[in-house]
């Protein structure tokens, strides 16, 4: 589905990407995870089109995507939720759905994609994408936009930054039933234990490389030994719970 091939990015000589070959498998839940500055969220943002490859190439449903700009990417079916989600003084939470979704919504859909990230659409439907929601609650929101794309990739660069701990399981249980509904390939960039507990698979990188890449059963309990801890910045003591 998703395939980069001898990828790299940089400026001024210096690689924040270097030469990654990665495969991302059709629907399923990756979680990217290594040392901050490791190269994760370039990475995301490379698959996205926010940035352009220095080299390499990155196919998409068996096409070339290298030099395709952002919005033809999203028209591929490719969607991107930023770390920190835009707040929109005057719009509202359906204004957003039916943005994201590119037409009218009907009142059931509206409330069946706010269901699925844990939020009661009559508290919500309504309200304005301002200061008034949690942190927690706009990362929710800014899933059910994604949902309403019916992307066929959807990334998430560190969704639990800036929550709260009760938010935090709610966004993982999202994470879960989405999983569970085959809403198509999840891509999560994220160092949290409880959200690479839920991954199918995981990619490790660090100094812009791929360090590891498998099954869950495989690779976290490697992220978690005391060997593992030595040998690499990441280790389980960087792992937040």
């Amino acid at each position: 589905m998703l395939t980069l091939k001898h990828v790299a990015f940089g400026f001024e000589g210096n690689d924040i990407i270097s030469d990654i070959s990665l495969e991302i498998p059709e629907n399923r839940l990756v979680v990217v995870t290594g040392p901050n500055g490791g190269g994760k969220t370039t990475l995301a943002k490379l698959v996205a089109g926010l940035q352009t490859p220095s080299s390499g190439e990155i196919w998409f449903d068996g096409e070339n995507i290298t030099d395709m700009d952002v919005t033809t990417r999203a028209r591929k079916g490719i969607a991107y939720a930023f770390q920190h989600p835009v707040r929109f003084k005057g719009l509202c939470t359906r204004d957003l759905l039916e943005l994201a979704a590119g037409e009218k919504l009907e009142e059931k859909r509206v409330c069946e994609l706010l269901g699925k990230v844990g939020l009661c659409a009559n508290e919500y439907m309504d309200r304005e994408l301002n200061a008034s929601l949690s942190g927690g609650e706009m990362k929710r929101i800014e899933i059910a936009s994604v949902l309403a794309r019916k992307a066929k990739l959807s990334l998430f660069d560190e969704p639990e930054a800036g929550i709260d701990l009760w938010s935090f399981s709610k966004l993982v249980e999202a994470f879960q039933n989405l999983r569970r509904e085959d809403n198509g390939t999840l891509l999560i960039i994220s160092h949290q234990e409880r959200i690479l507990s839920i991954a199918d698979e995981i990619v490790v990188i660090a100094n812009g490389r791929v360090r590891a890449q498998g099954p869950k059963d495989e690779i976290l309990p490697m992220l978690l030994s005391d060997e593992y801890a030595v040998r690499c910045p990441l280790g389980k003591e960087n792992l937040r719970k």
